[in-house]
C-alpha cells in the first residue's frame, strides 16, 4: 500500500544526514531581513515556544475514534484550514482513511491491503460555526467513497495544498497531481492544478483547472490574502539538493486571475516598493532555502510570519519561524518554536524509531492575536509484511494531525 505522505520521505531518505547549505543569495536576503525587525515603526513580535494544543488535538481524536458512521474520518495528513463566511472551518487533509477503529485503538486493514477501510487521497472534515466537527465530505458515496479530486487513472494521484475562499460561497485549493509508481515511495509531482468548491456542497468541485506548472514548483504550500493580492507560495523540491521557497501573488481573491512571480528584490530587500514582479514563471526567484513540501505565512500586524519544518536536515523535528516586514520576504530571524515529539496525543512515547514528523503550517482560522496555531503530521516508514502489522494499523493515533499552540506577544 502506498503511503502518499512518503513524497516528503522520498526526497529526504536519498539526502539523509546531508545538510543543505544556503545559496548567498539567500544568506544575503536572510541578513537583510535580520536587520529589518523594524516594520513600520514596530518592533519585531516575541515568539514563544510552543506546547501542544490539547483541545483542538483531543477534539480529532474523539472525531477520528467516534465510529459513528463507516465512512468516517479516522485519520489523514495535510491538514490545511479555512474559516468560512458562515462559521463554519473547513480542514483539507491529503490521504486520508475512513471507516472505523477497532476497540483496541488499531484500524482495520484498507482495501488496498486486503481490508475493508476505504483509503482516498483527499477530503475535507467541517468544523460547524459551534466549534464541533461535524461531517467528512469525499466523492462518490457512503458505501463506494472516492477522493474529493479522483484520480484521472490508477497511475495518478492529488495531494491537498492550502484553502482560500473566493467570496463568502467559494473554496479554492491547489493540488499537486503525482505519478505514481510501484513501491511505497515511488512517487513523482508532474503538474499543479486548482479546484474549486462551493460552500454549500463540499463533496463535488465546480471546477479543475490549469496552474502554472513549467518551472516544476509545487504551488500551493501556503497561502496568504495581504494588502489587495492572494500571495501562493510554493516547494521546489530537489531532492538531495534542497527544498526552496517562490511566491507568486495574483491581485485579489481568484486565482484563476494573472499570476505574477517575485523576481528581484531589488537594491533595497527590506522595501517592498523596490520588489519586481514577473508574469513570467521562468523569472520567479528563489526566496529561501530549506523548508517543507507544505508551510505558512501569516500575518501579525506589520510583520509576516513564516513557519515551516526545518528541512535542512533530513527527518529534522524543528519547527521554525522566520519574520519578514513583506508577504514576499526577504524573511530572516530564524527561531527554532518547538521540536516534535514522537509523542501520542497524551505525551506517551511511542519508542517507535519508524515514526518521523513533517510538513508543519500555521491555522489563521484557529489562530488568535496572541496565540499562534500550527499542525503538523506524523507517518512511520514501516513497511512490514503483512500489512496488518504496521505502524499505521496498528495504532490510528500515529496518523493523525497534532497541534500546536505558539505566543506571539508584540
Amino acid at each position: 500500500m502506498r503511503f502518499v505522505p512518503s513524497v516528503t520521505a522520498a526526497s529526504t531518505l536519498l539526502a539523509a544526514a546531508l545538510l543543505v547549505p544556503a545559496t548567498s543569495a539567500n544568506a544575503a536576503h536572510a541578513a537583510a531581513a535580520a536587520a529589518a525587525l523594524t516594520c513600520n515603526g514596530s518592533a519585531a513580535p516575541t515568539i514563544g515556544t510552543g506546547t501542544p494544543n490539547t483541545s483542538m488535538n483531543n477534539k480529532f481524536t474523539s472525531y477520528g475514534n467516534s465510529n459513528a458512521l463507516t465512512d468516517d474520518w479516522t485519520g489523514a495528513d495535510s491538514t490545511y484550514s479555512v474559516k468560512l463566511a458562515d462559521g463554519r472551518t473547513v480542514f483539507g487533509f491529503s490521504d486520508t482513511f475512513l471507516g472505523t477503529v477497532n476497540a483496541n485503538g488499531s484500524r482495520p486493514l484498507a482495501i488496498q491491503d486486503g481490508g475493508t477501510t476505504p483509503f482516498i487521497n483527499n477530503t475535507f472534515v467541517v468544523q460547524s460555526s459551534g466549534g464541533t466537527l461535524s461531517s467528512t465530505a469525499h466523492g462518490g458515496t457512503a458505501s463506494s467513497p472516492t477522493a474529493l479530486l479522483p484520480p484521472r487513472d490508477d497511475s495518478h494521484l492529488y495531494w491537498a495544498g492550502d484553502l482560500t475562499t473566493n467570496g463568502s460561497t467559494e473554496i479554492q485549493q491547489p493540488y499537486r497531481e503525482y505519478k505514481v509508481g510501484s513501491g511505497d515511495l515511488n512517487v513523482a509531482w508532474e503538474d499543479n492544478v486548482l479546484a474549486r468548491f462551493s460552500t454549500s456542497n463540499l463533496k463535488q468541485p465546480i471546477s479543475i483547472t490549469p496552474l502554472p506548472s513549467s518551472r516544476k514548483i509545487m504551488w500551493g504550500s501556503g497561502l496568504m490574502k495581504a494588502d489587495g493580492y492572494t500571495y501562493i507560495y510554493g516547494t521546489e523540491d530537489l531532492g538531495t539538493d534542497g527544498k526552496h521557497m517562490y511566491v507568486a501573488r495574483v491581485s485579489g481573491t481568484d486565482l484563476r486571475g494573472q499570476w505574477s512571480y517575485l523576481a528581484s528584490y531589488g537594491s533595497n530587500p527590506t522595501d517592498p516598493a523596490d520588489d519586481t514582479w514577473s508574469t513570467s514563471e521562468s523569472a520567479a526567484l528563489r526566496v529561501l532555502s530549506g523548508v517543507s513540501n507544505e508551510f505558512s505565512v501569516s500575518r501579525r500586524g506589520n510583520f509576516n510570519i513564516l513557519l515551516t519544518q526545518d528541512t535542512k536536515l533530513a527527518f529534522s523535528m524543528e519547527i521554525d519561524t522566520y519574520l519578514s516586514c513583506s508577504p514576499a520576504g526577504p524573511f530572516g530571524d530564524e527561531k527554532t518554536v518547538y521540536n516534535t515529539p514522537i509523542a501520542k496525543p497524551d505525551g506517551t512515547p511511542y519508542n517507535d524509531a519508524d515514526l518521523y514528523t513533517y510538513n508543519a503550517h500555521a491555522h489563521a482560522s484557529l489562530s488568535s492575536a496572541n496565540n499562534l496555531v500550527f499542525s503538523y503530521n506524523m507517518n512511520s516508514l514501516d513497511f512490514t509484511t503483512p500489512a496488518a502489522q504496521k505502524d499505521v494499523y496498528r495504532d490510528v493515533s500515529i496518523y493523525r494531525p497534532r497541534f500546536v499552540n505558539v505566543p506571539v506577544t508584540g
